[in-house]
């Protein structure tokens, strides 16, 4: 993170050439005219200066049907986004899920305070499992593909009709202070999703939406999490994994300073039974506030949401050298710590440390373990192992 902030200072201190998408390119925020063209226009000539360059979108409000930006650029290149920045409200205005995308672009900003609004609230009740086709549709907010030495900073994401920010195949990219809205009840809209990328930092950001917070897929590498708000949705999740072949390994994930409320999970790893194999390693949950969450602290290796999965088989994905570490707070339900670990790979290394979670009900809260022995030390509320595991665990989101 230093170096890429060293980057962007030594890049300021040159002067930017700005292009301004009004002045220049001809946008009207006048939130029916589309961005598109002036937006591709003015990405493409910044993209092509030389020197360190600036598109400007003004305040104002926007609609922008679609618009794909790619790299490489000549030099290192900066999004100011002041205004709002709307989809079209109709779903049936994507061919394919994508809305604002970069991609193979280096030594990017994006900035501004601005907003991205997918409008996404008439498509929640249609985005079902049963309706796959209707769903393969929809378009992520923001799309980071193959993107190297990257900060974004003070951008809010709003109403996705899928996910809100997804980064694929990305290195050593920041985002800071985000703000990312959405109903409780609206289906697969995590906040952010990544896989295969590595050196991901997710910083002092507020995550309000329907689905995981933050879901880390496979191939994600040397990860920091720290200063979430996260809530509503289904908590900070590992996966799911284990569901396709040629799953690449997840390691160095550290989520540390957040604070979690009212979601479904809290702090969560997650992969499939039966299907496919596949590693995750070095996991590290640690100084968390967890407010009301029914299910705090989770390994869930019988995922199987929708009850749609091989039950009867166990997850082929090896967790090992996992730790959770100071963290407290309230649970919903009286299972604050559930370890379900695969009885034909069982968890290795998994550590329980200064853990302090009250059930907001009469009952004590319990903690259940199966195939899995996890190293314990300091104070332990509730006590490892304590509770019977049933023999059909219920079904997680």
């Amino acid at each position: 993170m230093f170096v890429l902030l060293l980057l962007f200072i030594s890049a300021s201190k040159v002067q930017s050439d700005a292009f301004d998408v009004v002045a220049k390119f001809g946008a009207k925020a006048d939130g029916k005219t589309d961005l598109s063209k002036p937006f591709l226009d003015a990405w493409k000539e910044a993209c092509a200066s030389v020197t360190p360059s600036t598109v400007v979108i003004p305040k104002g409000t926007y609609l922008l049907s679609k618009v794909n930006l790619e790299g490489p650029c000549k030099a290192p290149i900066e999004i100011n986004v002041q205004g709002t920045i709307q989809a079209p409200a109709d779903p049936s205005a994507f061919k394919d899920p994508n809305w604002v995308r970069f991609y193979s672009v280096e030594n990017f900003k994006m900035f501004g305070g601005g907003i991205f609004d997918g409008q996404g609230s008439i498509d929640y009740e249609k985005n079902t499992c049963e309706n796959r086709e209707f769903r393969s549709k929809l378009p992520v907010n923001i799309r980071f593909d193959f993107v190297t030495n990257a900060l974004i900073q003070d951008i809010t994401s709003k109403d996705s009709k899928l996910f809100h920010i997804n980064v694929f195949a990305c290195k050593n990219i920041t985002l800071e202070r985000l703000k990312i809205k959405a109903p409780d009840e609206s289906p697969n809209t995590d906040g952010i999703h990544m896989g295969k990328s590595e050196g991901v930092n997710i910083i002092a950001s507020d995550i309000k939406t329907g689905d995981d917070c933050i879901s880390i897929g496979d191939g994600t590498k040397n990860m920091v999490i720290k200063e979430i708000t996260c809530g509503p949705g289904h908590g900070i999740s590992i996966g799911s994994l284990g569901k396709f072949q040629n799953e690449e390994p997840v390691e160095g994930i550290k989520i540390s300073n957040c604070t979690i409320t009212n979601t479904s999970n809290g702090a969560r790893i997650k992969t499939w039974p039966g299907e496919h194999g596949g590693a995750v390693s070095e996991i590290h949950f640690e100084d968390i506030t967890m407010n009301n969450v029914p299910s705090p602290i989770l390994i869930d290796q019988q995922y199987c949401p929708w009850n749609k999965c091989k039950k009867n088989e166990e997850s082929k994905v090896k967790l090992s050298n996992i730790s959770f570490k100071n963290i407290r707070g309230t649970s919903a339900l009286p299972e604050a710590i559930k370890f379900i670990c695969s009885g034909s790979s069982p968890c290795q290394n998994v550590e329980l440390a200064d853990i302090d979670i009250k059930h907001n009900g009469a009952e004590p809260a319990t903690s259940q373990c199966l195939n899995v022995k996890p190293i314990t030390s300091g104070k332990l509320n509730p006590i490892p192992c304590s509770g019977p595991v049933p023999k059909t665990p219920s079904a997680s989101a």
